[in-house]
């Protein structure tokens, strides 16, 4: 993140300094680092058993109205300074009952390397036309058009992904000795009901126990409808969450021509071109905070966003997107720190982060159930005179005119 140097007066300086908690203690470590990552998926996002993604979406023809599903999913990651008292690093997360994944899920240190791309892989061909910000029109400057089969060339056009908002993991393979992380294969995720309060204790073979106690439970799901508008925009509306440190949606259009070498949409929320992979990840509070104040992420107290009508007309039938609440942190370290001036040598520190997003399909008509996002549905536009009946396929998919 940038920053910039203001001229402060000493006065100004010395109290920043000791508005910082142990600003002039020194400390070591720590030697062990956790991370978990938790999240909240609501509407088609939560539908087949918290798999999200399309293959989730799809599955809301099996049943179920998506304003009822709720799915939680878990990332844990175990990193040390230290090598495991006996070839390969491993280690357990022990739960409480009510969590609802078994006793604990393993941590299993994964396979070096990366894996090659399939045989029939297909480079993308066509456009990617990026566009930003709410509101009924796109702003000056857009699209934004990237031309796939000169990027395959090697041609990447310059500033096309910011770094103002990386994907944030502190505890990686790459800064650790020993690390481990689920999920791995091994283990389910949290079933319905679960509740993450109460006693965590992690034990590896290459680190000290790790034991804390949490107070915030999942952030609720996320309910939020999409309605089209009468000049062709998109209208999404969402109730807040009260953990919500913040709010930021993105949108796919064209999905459907990407093989074929047709225009691939891509918006974001932002006021700015900004597609950071963080925000669609989760973010420390102090970083949504800031970005907030430099308008790339949307403040706790908006509840609407409207995608421009030109991503909508470029996207053709379907628009298929997600909305981030990015929530809170809970941070612990071992041993407590020391009064006064004393060195902290620091353990093991834990990390907690949470956040609670949902699936925006728009547009979309699956058997009748279509354009609705989570807890909502597409209000578009004023009721028209009764059509044909069309007939239906699979699944209840209508089929094209004259394909009966």
């Amino acid at each position: 993140m940038r920053s910039s140097l203001r001229f402060v007066s000493v006065a100004a300086i010395a109290a920043m300094l000791a508005a910082v908690p142990g600003s002039a203690q020194k400390s070591t470590g720590p030697k062990e680092r956790y991370e978990m990552d938790v999240a909240t998926m609501s509407g088609f996002a939560a539908m087949g058993g918290g798999k999200g993604g399309i293959g989730g979406a799809m599955g809301m023809m099996f049943g179920g109205d998506p304003a009822s599903k709720v799915a939680y999913t878990l990332d844990l990651r175990l990193g040390s300074n230290d090598a495991p008292t006996a070839p390969p690093p491993k280690g357990d997360h022990f739960f409480q009952p009510q969590a609802k994944v078994g006793k604990s899920l393993p941590l299993i240190a994964p396979e070096r390397g990366t894996p090659d791309l399939p045989g029939d892989f297909e480079r993308p061909k066509g456009r990617l036309l990026l566009y930003w910000g709410c509101g009924a029109k796109a702003g000056p400057g857009q699209p934004v058009i990237i031309d796939f089969a000169k990027v395959a060339a090697g041609q990447m056009p310059p500033g096309l992904m910011s770094t103002a908002v990386p994907i944030i993991r502190e505890v990686s393979a790459a800064n650790s000795r020993s690390y481990t992380h689920w999920p791995n294969g091994k283990g389910k995720q949290p079933s319905s009901g679960s509740s993450l309060l109460g006693a965590h204790r992690i034990a590896s073979n290459y680190g000290s126990d790790i034991n804390f106690t949490l107070a915030q439970d999942y952030m609720p799901g996320l309910q939020a409808s999409t309605a089209i508008q009468p000049d062709g925009s998109v209208m999404i509306r969402w109730g807040a969450l009260q953990p919500a440190t913040g709010y930021a949606a993105w949108a796919f259009g064209g999905m459907d021509r990407a093989g074929s070498g047709g225009d691939v949409v891509w918006w974001t929320s932002s006021a700015t071109k900004e597609f950071g992979g963080g925000l669609w990840d989760w973010l420390p509070p102090a970083t949504v905070a800031n970005l907030i104040t430099k308008k790339i992420v949307m403040p706790p107290s908006q509840t609407s966003c409207q995608i421009p009508a030109e991503v909508k007309k470029a996207s053709g039938d379907m628009l298929v997107g997600n909305l981030n609440a990015f929530g809170p942190e809970a941070n612990f370290s071992y041993p407590p720190k020391p009064a006064g001036n004393a060195v902290w040598n620091i353990d093991w520190t834990a990390k907690v982060r949470f956040r609670s997003h949902t699936m925006l399909l728009i547009g979309a008509d699956f058997g009748g159930m279509g354009g609705a996002a989570s807890g909502g549905s597409d209000d578009s536009a004023p009721a028209e005179k009764p059509k044909k009946k069309k007939c239906k396929g699979p699944l209840g998919i209508p089929l094209p005119d004259g394909a009966c």
